[in-house]
């Protein structure tokens, strides 16, 4: 008895997910629902079936002045190798 008990709750924890966005998909949603991939919609469909932007819903990035910054904006993905006796020397 004791076994059948356990093994019933051991297959309880095996069905659940670990995460509940897993669980509604597409497929097991209502018919207008869409998931998409993390994105903000940008706007909405019209009846007609154009798409009207708004741009309230577009991002805004505030970018400072960088006029005489000495850093370059990207690390390269091959640096080069520094030879660190010689510039202790000097």
């Amino acid at each position: 008895m004791t076994l059948g008990l356990l093994s019933a709750i051991g297959r309880s924890f095996r069905r659940k997910r670990a995460s509940s966005l897993d669980i509604l998909s597409p497929k097991r949603a209502p018919r207008d629902f869409y998931k998409g991939k993390n994105c903000k919609p940008t706007g909405f469909h019209t009846k007609k079936g154009g798409y009207v932007v708004q741009s309230d819903k577009l991002p805004n990035y505030v970018i400072s002045d960088l006029t005489g910054f000495k850093l370059k904006p990207y690390v390269s993905q091959c640096p080069i190798e520094v030879n660190k006796t010689t510039e202790a020397s000097q």
